[in-house]
């Protein structure tokens, strides 16, 4: 009862996207679950800090990696604070716990000559469907969309009078990302395509073989097919375009706060990750190209 009165809280007063409620209802099951192991009267309301150690220790028992048990303890801190909402004398068990230390590593990204020669060299073939699969690549390379956000762009959101899309992004703050003259005439003969291909009314910019807006889990499988067939990273994802994008622009000198808009973060930091990336990409450089580097 109170995990479902917290995600209506999540998704009425939060705007928070159907992916992170399920994420947040899926966390607090599993702690609910390990009281119930460790002790059927355990509840939210008795649960101390030494059930969500032992929660953690399972979890990592189990396999999860350190970024998911942060995520979980998260949740589950998140998930306190709402109920001493009702309840300020209520402890929150895992406010001052920390979860293991994540591992950090950098983004992966698809070489820029591995893109060009994606969009421009291989084939994808005739009629709306290639012409649609081809699309939704360069959008997410050439724009740095999130997967939900291009599949819940509609026809609409594009402005070939400006120039710019119209994107709704987490917690709907919208953004508005620009596109250059060869991208606008790429819009402009797919959206023509997709005219005459569309067999019912939806405004959905990119449609499933049924005339229906595209599927997360279709452009999913799509990009993963695509990027197999000129990389071989073992991650192949809209998420992985998204990051093939904000690491061309700062390899090509893009000013980082510019990046940072066009990607829709909140914090810079988050966006800076990427220049590590890119300093790392100039160190490989480095050492395998000065002759003497490999004395160092």
């Amino acid at each position: 009862m109170f995990i479902d009165s917290f995600i209506g809280y999540l998704r009425a007063e939060k705007n928070c996207s159907s992916h992170t409620l399920r994420a947040y209802a899926g966390d607090l099951r599993s702690f609910q679950e390990h009281m119930a192991c460790l002790d059927e009267s355990l509840t939210f309301f008795t649960a101390d800090a030494d059930v969500v150690r032992s929660w953690v220790a399972a979890l990592m028992d189990e396999g999860a990696s350190p970024s998911s048990v942060c995520r979980k303890l998260s949740s589950l801190r998140s998930f306190y604070h709402y109920l001493q909402r009702s309840d300020p004398s209520l402890a929150n068990p895992a406010a001052m716990l920390q979860g293991p230390k994540r591992r950090k590593g950098l983004p992966t990204f698809v070489k820029e000559s591995e893109m060009d020669r994606l969009i421009d060299d291989i084939p994808f073939g005739e009629g709306y469907v290639a012409c649609r699969d081809r699309m939704m690549l360069v959008l997410f390379y050439e724009a740095g969309l999130r997967l939900s956000e291009l599949v819940g762009l509609d026809v609409d959101d594009v402005d070939m009078q400006s120039s710019a899309i119209k994107v709704l992004g987490k917690r709907n703050k919208q953004r508005v990302i620009p596109f250059a003259a060869e991208l606008k005439r790429e819009l402009a003969g797919y959206i023509e395509e997709r005219a005459a291909f569309a067999r019912c009314s939806t405004g959905a910019l990119f449609l499933s073989s049924k005339g229906g807006r595209i599927s997360n889990s279709r452009v999913y499988r799509i990009v993963n097919g695509r990027l197999a067939g000129v990389t071989t990273l073992k991650k192949k994802s809209p998420h992985v375009l998204r990051h093939s994008f904000a690491t061309a622009m700062l390899n090509h000198e893009a000013e980082i706060g510019a990046v940072k808009e066009l990607l829709g973060h909140e914090r810079l930091a988050t966006t800076e990750i990427y220049t590590h990336l890119t300093f790392e990409e100039l160190k490989k450089s480095y050492v395998k190209a000065h002759p003497r580097a490999g004395n160092n």
